[in-house]
Formats: C-alpha cells, sequence, structure tokens
C-alpha cells in the first residue's frame, strides 16, 4: 500500500506470509528525511519490496520504505556502471537503461524487486557464467547510525563483506552496479524431459542457452525448459537448438500482461530474462518460497535426493524451479566460491506442512553442502548456517566495527547468525 509520505500503514510482505513487528514503517521521500529518521532512531532497519518470506529484513524499531526515494539512474561516462537507488525496481529502470544503451547481466524471474534488496540478499537470474546480482555491485552508499553517508567500494578491504549484508551494516540509500553495452534475447520453451535423462546430463542441458531455467514437480520429468538466448551485436536473430536432449519445442507464447514471449521473437533483454512483465501480479498471496543452493559438481546426486520426496513434496507445491549461477567471493554469498545448482520452491500456501517439509528437504540436501537463501524459508538454525558459511566470523567482525552500537540489529541475525 503507498501511502506517500510519513507512515506507511500496510505491514505485510509481497505474499501476505510474514507481518512485520516493527513499531512502525516510515517511508521517506529524499535523503535529508532518511537521515534524520536514521539518527533519530535507537533501532533501525531498511525495507525494499517485501519480496522476502522471513524476518531478514525486520526488526524491533522503525523499518524505513526505500521505495519511496526518488533517486533516478546515473549512468557513468564510461557506460561500464549505473548508480541506482536502492528502493528502485529493477523492472522499472531496466527499459530506460535500454534507452541509454546498456544493459545489466541479468536479472531476477520476478522484475519487481528492488535493487538494494536483492542485493543485499543474494537474489539472482540463471546461468552457469552468470553471478548473482549481487555480484554486479560495484559500491554502496550506506546511511550510517548517525545519519552520515558511507560509501564502500569494490577493492577495498570490506567490500566483500557489504554487498551482501542483510540490512546490518545501515541503510543503503544508492547501489552502483555494472552494466554493459545493451543486447537482445529470445526466449523459447521446450519439454517435457524425462527425469534420468535429465540428471544426466545437467551442464549439457544448462548450457543450451545464455539462461536456462528448469521447472519440475518433482513427479519423474523436468515438465518445462526455458531457454533465453542471447542475440549477438549486429545480429537479426541466434540459433537455437530444435530440442534440448530430446525434449521438443513447446508450441510458442506470445507475451501477455504476465509473462514474457517464449514464442522465439527477438525482444529487449529486460522482456525476455524475467518470466513475468512489470505490470503482473503473480501469486501474491498464494505462496511461500525456500530455495536451496547446491556445488554444481553434485547436482545430479542433490536432486536425486530431493526428488525421493516428491511424494510428500507434491500436495503442497505449485513448482520447483531450477537454476544455476556462477560463484562468487563475497562472505555471505550462498556459492561458496563455485558454481551452483540453484533449487527453488515455490509452495503453496500451506504454512505448517511446508514447515515440517523443510527439515527433510535440508536433510537431503546436507551432505552436499546445500545453503539456503537469505530471504526464503529455511529450517537451518545458527550451527548449521556457521558451518555452511565460513565467511560469517570475517562478517561479524564487520558488524561489530561498522555497528558497534547496534543500531541496525535484527531479531533474524541474533538468532541465525550469532550477531
Amino acid at each position: 500500500m503507498d501511502t506517500g509520505t510519513g507512515t506507511d500503514t500496510d505491514r505485510s510482505n509481497w505474499a501476505g506470509t510474514y507481518t512485520y513487528r516493527a513499531a512502525r514503517i516510515e517511508r521517506p521521500t529524499d535523503l535529508d528525511e532518511l537521515a534524520g529518521i536514521v539518527a533519530g532512531s535507537d533501532r533501525v532497519r531498511g525495507l525494499g519490496t517485501r519480496h522476502s518470506f522471513t524476518d531478514v529484513a525486520d526488526g524491533p524499531g522503525v523499518l524505513v520504505d526505500m521505495t519511496g526515494l526518488r533517486m533516478p539512474p546515473v549512468v557513468a561516462d564510461d557506460r561500464r556502471s549505473v548508480t541506482l537507488g536502492a528502493g528502485t525496481r529493477y523492472g522499472d529502470v531496466a527499459p530506460t537503461l535500454d534507452e541509454q544503451g546498456v544493459a545489466l547481466h541479468t536479472m531476477g524471474s520476478l522484475p519487481h524487486i528492488s535493487v538494494g534488496g536483492a542485493t543485499a540478499t543474494g537474489t539472482h537470474g540463471s546461468g552457469t557464467r552468470l553471478g548473482s546480482l549481487s555480484s554486479a555491485v560495484s559500491a554502496l552508499e550506506f546511511v550510517d547510525a548517525s545519519g552520515a553517508l558511507r560509501t564502500v567500494r569494490r577493492g577495498e578491504p570490506d567490500f566483500s563483506g557489504s554487498v551482501l549484508h542483510l540490512g546490518l551494516l545501515g541503510l543503503v540509500s544508492r547501489v552502483t552496479v555494472d552494466v554493459e553495452p545493451t543486447y537482445r534475447m529470445r526466449q523459447d520453451a521446450y519439454g517435457p524431459l524425462p527425469w534420468a535423462t535429465f540428471t544426466a546430463n545437467v551442464a549439457e542441458v544448462f548450457a543450451a542457452g545464455t539462461t536456462v531455467c528448469c521447472f519440475t514437480n518433482w513427479d519423474g520429468e523436468v515438465r518445462e525448459i526455458l531457454v533465453k538466448s542471447r542475440v549477438p551485436a549486429g545480429a537479426d536473430d541466434v540459433e537455437v537448438p530444435a530440442d534440448v536432449l530430446g525434449a521438443p519445442k513447446l508450441p510458442p507464447v506470445p507475451g501477455d500482461g504476465l509473462r514474457t514471449a517464449r514464442d522465439g521473437s527477438v525482444g529487449p533483454w529486460w522482456d525476455r530474462i524475467p518470466h513475468f512483465t512489470i505490470d503482473s501480479v503473480p501469486s501474491v498471496g498464494s505462496e511461500i518460497q525456500s530455495e536451496h543452493f547446491v556445488p554444481l559438481r553434485f547436482a545430479a546426486e542433490a536432486l536425486d535426493a530431493v526428488h525421493a520426496l516428491g511424494d510428500r513434496l507434491a500436495p503442497h507445491l505449485h513448482v520447483a524451479e531450477l537454476r544455476t549461477m556462477a560463484g562468487d567471493d563475497l562472505l555471505l554469498g550462498p556459492t561458496g566460491g563455485e558454481d551452483v545448482l540453484c533449487i527453488a520452491f515455490t509452495w503453496r500456501k500451506h504454512v505448517d506442512e511446508v514447515a515440517a517439509l523443510l527439515p527433510h528437504i535440508e536433510s537431503a540436501l546436507a551432505p552436499f553442502g546445500g545453503r539456503p537463501h537469505w530471504g526464503k524459508s529455511t529450517s537451518l538454525d545458527a550451527e548449521r548456517l556457521d558451518g555452511l558459511f565460513p565467511g560469517l566470523p570475517a562478517f561479524r567482525d564487520l558488524v561489530h566495527r561498522v555497528d558497534p552500537e547496534r543500531k541496525f540489529t535484527s531479531g533474524f541475525a541474533e538468532r541465525l547468525l550469532g550477531i
């Protein structure tokens, strides 16, 4: 609910599955107002487009909705980066960047997410050669505990701990991300693919295009494979496979008010990488999400371990989406420095049943070092997370140095990170 300036009365996340417990929610419209709120609050947390499914953004004091800040994109003179307001939605700014001749390296499946929230939690698209949205960050401007601005840049000592920060280092007002010359893409759908064929050829499937996303209900097949292919500069189109390991092309589906075009037509990058359009409202109020990352070298074994639970998962599942992501060196990054398989569940709004299933899924993935998405549901406790994220001690030290009075603390951080 957009109430303009002042206090925001909507206290729910995007899907209506979490209610924020903070004392109040403020929605500033300029940096001076933001700085005043931060300086005048004992405890404060930043809030984006509310696409997290946990209390990761919540806190005991004031929540600051960053989406009210009006900050137009500023493309650098060398055209290698753009600075964006943290509350900016990717889908809103992407067409503007395209008009200016630049592009992002990837986007999430939902274009509705904010730049600040997505990069703070390690959100991603798909592509074995493509890092998370966080990996494109080259600088962040924080509002510190006093209300002053502090900038951290790529190459500085604390940078690897500052990008995926979970809101614990201050409120991010601006984010600078890498850009490249604009490009076009096409999207083609294939399926179904038998499960055994898929698991025997995971790397080949995900090499079928620039960005590949696979959908399954853990029922013996991959029902759909979305292959998003980048068109070379100067070309009218790009050749795509007639089938993916025998899975035929599905009938073409033009874009509509909900989904981007899956008909092989060539269009701008921002209208092919996401699954949904910026004007759509997918699944609101009907879902819970969890996501788990395992090294790509263990993909087949990890997938089969989850597939063995298929009969128990099916009654509570909308769909599972399988993607890949390149490794990075971020302290809290879910890749552990190597390429990973991303196993994402979109659950029906069966709160108790999903909570009961998560320990079984995460136990099945434990032999492969399965890590959770910071903004989605998990059953893992602090002890298990500590063993999965070797960068946690360094991150704790960074938080204590940057925020010694714990103005930006959260129950999530205290409970799961020991901060």
